[in-house]
């Protein structure tokens, strides 16, 4: 299965970007899927993940800001990215893991290319 994160972009303080984690070559129904971000200089973190029954988690510092949410249809994962801060700015990658352990980079596997999101004032 390949994985692709898209619609990262460049935003203002306060502004919204929708990124969108698409997969090709299997259904991602069968896993959760997770976000994860990485700053320059910094470790891959785990930002928000939704399991196959659709349970969800977030980070404490995305907590009211971010929602993320799955369309089995198109295959696709979403992360709605709400009120974002400077501190948001990171290249951000989604992954799948057949297990609910969603903080855990090492449990995820087949890494989609990142997608660069930065926050400016």
């Amino acid at each position: 299965v390949q994985l692709q994160a898209f619609g990262g972009g460049s935003v203002q303080i306060g502004g919204s970007l929708r990124l969108s984690c698409a997969a090709a070559g299997d259904t991602l129904e069968n896993y959760a899927v997770g976000w994860f971000r990485q700053a320059p200089g910094k470790e891959r973190e785990g930002v928000s993940c939704v399991g196959r029954d659709g349970a969800t988690y977030y980070r404490d510092s995305v907590k009211g800001r971010f929602t993320i949410s799955r369309d089995n249809a198109k295959n696709t994962v979403y992360l709605q990215m709400n009120s974002l801060k400077p501190e948001d700015t990171a290249v951000y990658y989604c992954a799948r893991s057949r297990n609910w352990n969603p903080a855990n980079k090492q449990s995820y596997d087949s890494w989609g290319q990142g997608t660069q999101v930065t926050v400016s004032s």
